[in-house]
């Protein structure tokens, strides 16, 4: 694995979270459960992400492993 993640696409992943849930973003962009972390990343520098959702409500995860405000979408698949 690179030291640059991988693209897993170049829009963010809608998800619907749970108020107290924790989700573990894949940073790496290897997962196959995207945008959630399946361990791929082991062997490399890539940790997941965790985000505790402090409400019920839709956010956007990234899907290009480029937000400046990861795990959160902030449109940097833009300018890829």
């Amino acid at each position: 694995m690179t030291d640059a993640p991988k693209i897993a696409q170049t829009a963010p992943y809608p998800v619907e979270v749970e108020e107290g849930k924790s989700y573990f973003w894949c940073a790496c962009g290897q997962s196959s459960k995207q945008p959630f972390c399946d361990g791929s990343h082991k062997g490399s520098d890539f940790t997941p992400v965790k985000y505790t959702a402090e409400t019920s409500k839709k956010v956007f995860f990234c899907g290009c492993k480029h937000s400046a405000k990861s795990p959160l979408c902030d449109g940097a698949h833009k300018g890829l």
